[in-house]
């Protein structure tokens, strides 16, 4: 683990992306701290001008809502539901494509038949089209962007099981009497890992941008503020009052930014372990 994360320092992009993510993280952790209370409340005048008046250091919108607490608890809505989604999707496509591997035969086409199921839809209209039929809540938008993620992590797992089953220490824990489940998930599936912890960046970011896609159009957590739904809600003002979307929208390129430079800094030092293997 040490030696991974001085790997990990050596990237200048994962250093890049793993201090944007700390900013992110601080600032949605300190959201209820520096603006405690309701951030859709009214809190001033509406439509303040940004740097106007210093305690609304980004102006208010058209009902007077503080565009700071907005962005500071919007982060904790998009992290919260991107590292959500990726878990999700994560621990179902490892365990799927853990089975579809290790079993093989009959186990396996059903198994990737229903996988090929999913990826025949794309992601973010099958979030819409379950969120839809749902309703919206926050859970809800997590296992809906879930659904349309877990293809890629379970193809992936699939692929490297494949490779590491005929291994001699999977040999010898079958020799052992070890049982199937045992081999698969404490023997082969560690081992199958680390490029599927490379695609978590990816699934986070686009969790994100989904999440907030889906607010955007109206079918978020209406009980909960999100970069999507200030998005929304700014673009009818954009010739009058343009950062009441470009505020949030710069909150979605930082994210998106530092998950991407991170999982790149990810891959760059789990590419330099095997290489040294």
């Amino acid at each position: 683990m040490r030696a991974f994360a001085l790997r990990l320092m050596r990237s200048p992009e994962g250093m890049a992306g793993l201090i944007l993510l700390i900013l992110l993280a601080a600032m949605a952790l300190c959201a209820p701290l520096v603006y405690p209370g309701d951030p859709m409340a009214i809190a001033g005048r509406p439509m303040l001008a940004p740097f106007s008046d210093p305690a609304f250091p980004l102006g208010t919108d058209r009902l007077g809502r503080n565009v700071v607490a907005g962005l500071m608890h919007g982060a904790r809505a998009s992290l919260l539901v991107g590292i959500s989604a990726a878990l999700m999707a994560l621990i179902a496509g490892s365990i799927v494509g853990t089975v579809a591997g290790f079993a093989g035969g009959l186990v396996e086409d059903i198994l990737m038949r229903i996988v090929d199921a999913f990826q025949v839809v794309p992601g973010f209209l099958l979030a819409l089209a379950f969120v839809s039929v749902t309703g919206a809540s926050l859970p809800v938008v997590v296992v809906a962007i879930a659904l349309g993620a877990w293809t890629g992590p379970a193809r992936l797992v699939r692929a490297e099981v494949l490779s590491i089953r005929e291994r001699d220490f999977v040999a010898a824990a079958r020799t052992m009497g070890m049982h199937p489940a045992e081999i698969a998930f404490r023997e082969i599936l560690p081992n199958a890992l680390p490029p599927v912890l490379a695609l978590a960046s990816v699934i986070v970011a686009s969790a994100v941008l989904i999440e907030a896609a889906l607010s955007f159009l109206g079918l978020g957590d209406p009980n909960i503020v999100t970069w999507g739904s200030m998005i929304a809600e700014g673009r009818n003002l954009l010739r009058s009052a343009p950062y009441l979307s470009i505020a949030p929208g710069l909150g979605l390129v930082a994210t998106v930014l530092g998950v991407y430079l991170f999982g790149e800094g990810v891959a760059e030092a789990l590419a330099r372990r095997r290489g040294r293997a």
